[in-house]
């Protein structure tokens, strides 16, 4: 009986050890797929943190489902649709909670989440710089203003340049775009879009003390592509 006992401890030792070692190969690779597909590792200063939770792993895997996946990306950055000079956008955080994920293809490195939900945040001395460089003029700031409602967050935008800026400017959240409308102020009403999982999109947005934040919801969404 005491060498069976230390034959299902040393089993269940070596199991577990096995099991951590494949979900951080495991992390590791699928955080590498999602830097390649979603531009979410294109700054040196960037990071990006990916984690299958729950155990066993090996259990999950055997049988096609994994029942949470989070990742955690920040500083990449997006490029204006027009590919503006001085127009790319660096995202401060983007989190998203991935629940049901189904292996649909291990060839093609398929998965697709039953539902997606996450933030993505954008911090106000970003937004400034943005529309600093776009403008041509400045320094100008943005900030916070009163009045988010749904997909629009309000914002104000003050400085001095060639004129005196000083107004309220809406930045809306719609599917993967971000527009960007500042009245008065020439050059900065752009539109960037966010690398988000196919079906997963933005549902709300709001201006808050530290940033503007963006809600997104997702199902049925389709992870992974079959260039991989």
């Amino acid at each position: 009986m005491k060498v069976l006992a230390i034959t299902v401890v040393v089993l269940a030792v070596l199991f577990t050890l096995a099991d951590r070692v494949a979900v951080h190969y495991a992390d590791k690779e699928v955080a590498q797929l999602a830097k390649e597909k979603y531009g979410y590792g294109n700054t040196t200063d960037g990071h990006l943190d990916l984690a299958i939770k729950g155990f066993p792993f090996l259990t999950q895997v055997a049988g096609g489902t994994l029942h949470h996946v989070t990742l955690d990306a920040g500083m990449f950055y997006v490029d204006s649709t027009t590919n503006a000079r001085g127009g790319y956008l660096h995202i401060e955080r983007l989190h998203l909670d991935l629940n049901d994920v189904t292996v649909t293809s291990l060839s093609a490195r398929r998965a697709e989440a039953n539902l997606a939900t996450g933030t993505l945040t954008l911090s106000y001395k970003e937004l400034s710089g943005v529309v600093t460089r776009l403008a041509g003029a400045g320094p100008l700031t943005v900030s916070q203003a009163s009045g988010s409602s749904g997909q629009a967050a309000h914002v104000k935008i003050a400085g001095t340049g060639e004129r005196a800026v000083n107004g309220v400017g809406t930045l809306l959240a719609q599917g993967r775009e971000l527009t960007l409308n500042l009245p008065g102020v020439e050059g900065a009403n752009m539109v960037w879009t966010v690398g988000l999982p196919n079906g997963a999109g933005f549902t709300a947005a709001r201006a808050t003390e530290n940033g503007v934040e963006m809600s997104i919801v997702g199902h049925q969404v389709n992870l992974g592509s079959s260039r991989y």
